[in-house]
């Protein structure tokens, strides 16, 4: 039986979430509501903009259920999913669920025409989990990791800061692994599931 998992479908480029979990093997599931949240193995938090996210959250009353979900079970966050995750926001200061030890600065990376597609030499071990080889990373008005805590271990970095990382059964990347064609980063999600 496949993994299901849960794609919060309040804002953002979810669909294209679901197409990668799709591809790599597991059933999407968007998530709205806490009973649709109860019933997936895992949980992908996707960019958007996180201050309005925090409003769409606290509107359909799905703080305390997201927060406990996060608390008990993976979640990858993207993009404003990984400021959601950090235990610390900044540019300005705002509410997060707090499981992952990250400092994390909005916007850090420029406005909107400061977006990018770079090239991405992940750690050997990323390799060896998922595969070989660069790694495609869309950066759009991304945030900055400028604090990882010593439980925190760096997938991959671009610039020196880290863009890919772990800790425990959470994954945060500050780019869309979701607008490429390779789902290598999803496949890491779905092996702590």
């Amino acid at each position: 039986m496949s993994k299901r998992v849960g794609v919060l479908a309040l804002q953002g480029d979810f669909e294209a979430h679901e197409r990668a979990i799709a591809r790599s093997g597991a059933e999407p599931v968007q998530v709205r509501t806490a009973a649709e949240l109860a019933s997936v193995d895992g949980l992908i938090i996707p960019g958007g903009e996180s201050t309005t996210m925090l409003k769409l959250i606290d509107y359909m009353k799905l703080w305390e259920p997201l927060s406990t979900f996060a608390h008990q079970k993976p979640v990858f966050g993207t993009c404003a999913g990984a400021i959601l995750l950090a235990n610390e926001v900044l540019s300005p200061s705002q509410p997060s669920f707090g499981v992952i030890d990250l400092t994390v600065e909005r916007n850090a990376y420029g406005r909107q025409v400061d977006s990018r597609v770079v090239e991405l030499e992940p750690i050997a071990e990323f390799g060896e989990r998922v595969g070989e080889g660069p790694l495609e990373a869309v950066f759009i008005r991304a945030p900055i990791i400028r604090r990882a805590g010593p439980g925190v271990k760096v997938l991959a970095q671009y610039d020196g800061d880290p863009v890919l990382v772990e800790q425990g059964h959470h994954l945060v990347a500050t780019f869309h692994p979701e607008l490429t064609q390779d789902s290598r980063v999803h496949q890491l999600f779905l092996s702590k599931l």
